[in-house]
């Protein structure tokens, strides 16, 4: 299926890894120019090299920590005429309401909660103007599955819903669409790491980490790719009608 972005330009953020690159490595298969933002300027560098090496399309990378308000007007600044614009970055921490302080929750929200709020602020004056746009919000399931020690990012994933929701009724109007995404527990390398840190505490034995993964629909994570290729449809021509609508992707979960 042609998905009808090739030769448009996305900003896709926490782009150098995990389902960030999925992203990126699935839109330049189509043809769709990449700009690549993230903290860590090898990270970015190697993901660059990966997409430049396999498909014939402009790759720009931005190391920058998007949790500074100020990083991401210069972002945007730098992606003036981006016609999709993918929100990835952030990684809250676990924790329960107990283990979470005042500052402890502030500082998790800065990156995910408000870089996305007040990226997708900037962007989406820019594509209204245009008349438009796509906006892609990567999320997470604990919006409907809420956890108790996960509770910063449960709350966080809420709030971004609603926006997406509630924003994505008024962009119409503008010819920008806004959507969510959802995705179940994924395959990326900070998941293996975080259950790595689990089977070594619990078995003395890092490389048992499968064992510490709940139970999951189909017996396994997603694949970053099984997102990517959702978030593509979604930012897509095929998806022409699509707005102010959160898809999960949870395997039912």
């Amino acid at each position: 299926m042609d998905l009808g972005i090739d030769g448009k330009t996305a900003l896709i953020t926490g782009g150098s890894k995990g389902i960030g690159l999925a992203v990126a490595e699935v839109f330049a298969q189509e043809g769709c120019h990449v700009h690549l933002a993230a903290r860590t300027e090898a990270e970015l560098m190697a993901a660059a090299d990966k997409i430049r090496g396999a498909h014939n399309v402009r790759v720009e990378t931005h190391v920058s920590d998007l949790s500074n308000s100020g990083n991401l007007k210069a972002l945007a600044a730098a992606c003036p005429d981006i016609d999709i614009l993918i929100n990835n970055a952030g990684a809250i921490p676990r924790g329960t309401l107990d283990e979470m302080d005042d500052e402890t929750l502030r500082q998790s929200w800065e990156l995910k909660l408000f870089g996305y709020i007040n990226l997708t602020r900037i962007v989406y004056a820019a594509m209204k103007e245009r008349g438009k746009g796509v906006i892609i919000n990567v999320i997470g399931g604990a919006a409907e599955n809420p956890r108790h020690d996960y509770i910063a990012g449960t709350m966080a994933n809420v709030a971004l819903s609603n926006l997406c929701k509630a924003l994505g009724k008024e962009s119409q109007n503008h010819g920008v669409r806004v959507v969510g995404i959802h995705p179940g527990l994924t395959k990326t390398e900070r998941m293996i790491s975080q259950h790595e840190y689990v089977a070594e505490h619990k078995f003395g034995d890092a490389g048992r980490w499968e064992e510490t993964l709940p139970k999951s629909p189909f017996a396994r994570p997603a694949e970053p790719e099984e997102v990517a290729y959702m978030v593509a449809f979604y930012a897509s021509e095929r998806a022409s009608y699509t707005s102010g609508t959160v898809v999960s992707i949870s395997g039912g979960i």
